[in-house]
């Protein structure tokens, strides 16, 4: 069965915590693709929305975004995932994984992208805030009126 470690990024902190699913917890990660944007109920975050960014193999050869399917292949790269040039220009053949996640993926990267939608303390205060003034308000305006005489009360 598959085993996968999670890196779960937040990019509002820039903190990373790692998770880890196996069996039928790692089922739905099972081809998924780069770049997709999946449920956080499936690693235990109900609320968010998380988007896979890559991951590496049993072997440690990286997934790349722009390589089809779940095979390794030997590829001409020039940058991005995979290799950094040494000087401008250079390219070489690396070995790299494509964009699904298959039961050979070992480690899968991803990043929060939207968190759930719960109103902050200072925001619930605010509003117990203004409930209590337009309360004081009508009582004001309940004094006022029991104080005018009876001729000018208007109905």
């Amino acid at each position: 069965m598959a085993k996968f470690k999670i890196v779960l990024s937040d990019p509002e902190t820039g903190k990373a915590q790692k998770i880890e699913l196996e069996e039928a917890k790692a089922v739905p990660l099972i081809g998924r693709k780069i770049g997709e944007i999946i449920d956080g109920t499936i690693l235990g975050l109900s609320g968010y929305k998380i988007q896979i960014t890559g991951g590496t193999d049993k072997d440690g050869f990286p997934m790349r975004p722009d390589i089809h399917g779940g095979v390794r292949r030997r590829v001409i790269v020039g940058s991005g995932p995979g290799f950094k040039p040494k000087r401008k220009g250079e390219r070489r053949r690396k070995m790299l994984r494509g964009n699904v996640i298959t039961e050979e993926i070992v480690q899968i990267n991803m990043k929060i992208v939207e968190k759930p939608k719960v109103k902050a303390k200072k925001e619930k205060a605010e509003e117990k805030k203004e409930e209590k003034e337009e309360k004081k308000e009508e009582k004001e305006e309940e004094t006022a009126e029991e104080k005018k005489p009876e001729g000018e009360k208007a109905e």
